[in-house]
């Protein structure tokens, strides 16, 4: 079969691989609905994280299983089933205490910029839906799997509460899920950093009440502004710059929260600088598999359509294309039709 393989920065290439197959006992292979670009994969493509030799790319999926390993009890074949970017076994003791992102076998999904793809810890890493979904909904369930989980776990680590004002720094498909998903947990005040038009109009149509195109410390006064030299509640930064960070410590009040979930490329803090400030930090990589069910749940039920945040959709085979859309800042998200 052909799938996505990254040789380098700005080197993506649709070849020829082996067809992925079953390697341990608790392995599954499925055949993805559809695939797509994440924007952490513009690091490597960027060339702002090294490349050592041609890179499978792809770790946002759902799709149909097609096969399972021996040990493989929690899924069976022709069930259509969504997974976290984060493979885990969902039994040990960082998972069972919702924090399946730092489990004791975890592993990063890759190779899901394909037709099929090998899922490890399908057991633990796989939710099964009752019956497939409908065409329409496949986007949302796409965006489930990563984006939407990420932008949703940013929220839940702000801890952010019915009536309160919060921010979310930066208007990529994570920040614009997590306006997303601010909404949905019922803040009262969701101010968006955004400079780009297509993305402001997003997050106004996911819930958004302000839009700040300001940034740095113009940011973080503007924040002040609106919230009556206050600061936000909560807020989310879904960058991983060291602007952006600042702008989110700075941006909340002394004793907000910041749930940050940008991969961080160049950030350092000062101690003394944070013990002053007062704000709680969480973040890291999602823990998605904890909030799969009540996410699944909500897209079957279309309480959210977390699937707009795809502008571009194109086939597989023109992926490169869609990685070059993204860097170029011409789509927000590219949803690739396998």
């Amino acid at each position: 079969m052909k799938a996505t393989m990254l040789y380098g920065a700005g080197d993506v290439r649709f070849e020829d691989v082996a067809k992925p197959t079953i390697q341990k006992p608790t392995d599954a292979i499925i055949r993805l609905a559809a695939s797509c670009v994440c924007g952490s994969d513009l690091w490597p493509y960027r060339g702002a994280q090294p490349v050592d030799g041609p890179q499978a790319m792809g770790h946002e999926y759902c799709g149909v299983v097609e096969a399972v390993g021996d040990a493989v009890t929690s899924v069976k074949p022709g069930q259509f089933v969504v997974g976290s970017f984060v493979l885990s076994d969902n039994s040990c003791p960082h998972c069972k205490y919702g924090f399946q992102s730092s489990c004791e076998q975890r592993e990063f999904m890759t190779g899901a910029q394909a037709p099929l793809a090998r899922v490890p810890l399908a057991d633990g890493t796989l939710v099964a839906l009752d019956q497939h979904p409908d065409e329409d909904l496949i986007p949302s369930f796409l965006a489930v799997s990563d984006v939407y989980g990420t932008g949703y776990f940013a929220c839940d680590a702000a801890g952010v509460k019915p009536g309160m004002t919060v921010a979310v720094v930066g208007d990529g498909a994570v920040g614009l899920m997590a306006v997303l998903s601010a909404k949905q947990m019922g803040a009262d005040r969701i101010i968006a950093m955004s400079r780009h038009k297509s993305r402001q109009d997003l997050a106004l149509e996911f819930g958004a009440t302000d839009i700040v195109a300001e940034r740095g410390e113009d940011g973080i006064a503007k924040i002040r502004e609106l919230t009556g030299g206050v600061g936000a509640d909560a807020v989310m930064e879904c960058v991983g710059m060291e602007e952006s960070m600042k702008q989110a410590i700075y941006g909340a009040r002394p004793g907000g929260s910041i749930g940050y979930v940008g991969v961080p490329h160049g950030v350092t803090f000062d101690g003394q600088e944070l013990f002053f400030a007062q704000r709680q930090m969480l973040g890291g990589p999602a823990p998605v598999r904890r909030f799969l069910p009540d996410l699944i749940d909500s897209v079957l039920k279309r309480e959210i359509n977390p699937g707009k945040v795809f502008d571009l959709e194109i086939p597989l085979a023109d992926v490169a294309e869609g990685y070059k859309a993204m860097d170029e800042r011409r789509a927000i998200k590219t949803l690739l039709r396998v």
